[in-house]
């Protein structure tokens, strides 16, 4: 009765998320509260308890998540305010001319950098402000131009340090096996992301609607002629361009964790200092680290008080009266075959979209939570479980910011863009199925 109880509630909260009668942090801290309360967990007390356990405890969890976020995203602004990503897209631009597949595969890599520093709307916005109307200008189609933009970030997701990190804590698995993982994954959301392009550019064809023109290069008001470097800093100046040795700093946090085994907030930390050094002549260095800081707690907030929520839902559903409701249940409609599991997960990946009940930054990280407590799978299994996922939510789910924000820059519907990405998406994450059962389940 007690099962029946907790998915009840477990229901009204998706259908809370889905109508939006209250936004998702809040029908996840309703939906923990309710979960223990259901389960049998006393109010107060400093063991299993709703105030001590849920509240108290389930609150600072992912605490480690929210300062890589807030890093992130300060690395994500200063990218921004420094021209960074801008000069990146140009440089595509510039190298690519009248040839659309090779300023969408440009625009498409440069997103793959973008989704490894920050994830959600601000990577789209980073590839996106200029990368979209430049695509659509040398004959991407507006729906496309979006994709493309949204497959890059997600290509870029298993880059991601700020991933790693809320998987790990998340699902409770090192970071190293995180990265494992992710590695692995990483290929085959390349090659889903250039499949898109190319296939969907080919079927659609090609057509021009804007215009993007580059600046010209001025030598400025100064009756001596200008220096070499002083019409290239002029340029780069008219431009918003950023230094050449600057255009590294994507790859800063991932070369630091990946080729030196850098822990995730120092290697964060290192990408900010670079683009600071690198960027920012010295003498504004200290303001615009400050301004930038404060923007960053801007864009920092919404997914903070997210993590805060999915923290409380993960100490709901780990108290000792929901894993023993819940396991027999889940157990039961687990599928115990590997390839069982690949064809039963792949027939479900519709319910990542729509905030739905196996989205990992939603309901989904409670159901991650019961597969480990109740050792339904092993822990690395549901990791590749909900990473698989993420590639579908990531790009097609037209309730995410970074969808809602790409499609309505390109000027097309998010549900235009979920129809062209879906088929890609979904194959992505079955590949990446097939992969945990190689990896984990033989």
């Amino acid at each position: 009765m007690t099962a029946f109880g907790i998915l009840f509630a477990m229901a009204v909260g998706v259908s809370l998320m889905l109508t939006r009668r209250l936004p998702t942090a809040f029908a996840l801290v309703l939906l923990s509260v309710a979960i223990a309360l259901i389960a049998g967990a006393p109010l107060t007390g400093e063991e299993d308890s709703v105030v001590g356990t849920v509240l108290q405890e389930g609150a600072p969890r992912l605490s480690a998540t929210m300062i890589a976020i807030l890093l992130g995203s300060w690395l994500g602004t200063l990218m921004s305010e420094t021209g960074i990503a801008s000069t990146l897209v140009r440089k595509i631009v510039e190298f690519g001319g009248e040839r659309p597949s090779v300023v969408a595969v440009g625009v498409f890599l440069v997103a793959i950098l973008c989704g490894s520093i920050t994830g959600s709307a601000p990577a789209a916005m980073l590839a996106g402000v200029v990368g979209i109307p430049a695509m659509i200008a040398v004959g991407v189609t507006p729906t496309v131009a979006a994709g493309t933009v949204l497959v890059g970030i997600a290509a870029g997701v298993p880059l991601e340090l700020i991933n790693w990190q809320f998987l790990s804590d998340a699902i409770g698995v090192p970071v190293s096996t995180v990265q494992h993982f992710q590695l692995r994954l990483f290929p085959i959301a390349l090659v889903g992301g250039l499949a898109y392009i190319l296939v969907e550019m080919r079927r659609r064809g090609a057509r021009h609607t804007w215009s993007v023109r580059v600046p010209a290069a001025s030598g400025g008001g100064s009756d001596r002629p200008a220096t070499r470097r002083e019409r290239a800093a002029e340029r780069r100046r008219r431009r918003g361009d950023a230094p050449w040795y600057a255009l590294v700093t994507p790859l800063v946090p991932i070369v630091l964790a990946l080729g030196f085994e850098v822990p995730i907030i120092p290697s964060l930390l290192a990408g900010v200092v670079f683009a600071l050094f690198t960027a920012v002549p010295w003498r504004e260095a200290s303001a615009t680290a400050l301004r930038t800081l404060y923007r960053a707690f801007d864009v920092a907030a919404p997914p903070i008080v997210l993590f805060i929520a999915i923290g409380m839902l993960l100490a709901a559903v780990g108290l000792p009266g929901a894993v023993t409701a819940l396991s027999p249940v889940v157990t039961l409609i687990s599928p115990s075959s590997p390839w069982l599991f690949v064809l039963v997960f792949a027939l479900l990946v519709p319910l990542s979209l729509y905030r739905g009940p196996m989205n990992i930054f939603g309901l989904g990280a409670g159901v991650a939570g019961v597969l480990v407590s109740g050792n339904i799978y092993p822990a690395p299994a549901v990791l590749g479980l909900m990473a698989s996922y993420g590639q579908v939510l990531g790009v097609s789910d037209p309730t995410s910011t970074q969808t809602v924000w790409a499609s309505q820059y390109a000027g097309v519907r998010p549900e235009r863009s979920m129809l062209s990405t879906l088929p890609y998406t979904w194959v992505i994450a079955v590949a990446g199925l097939v992969l945990v059962v190689f990896l984990y389940l033989l």
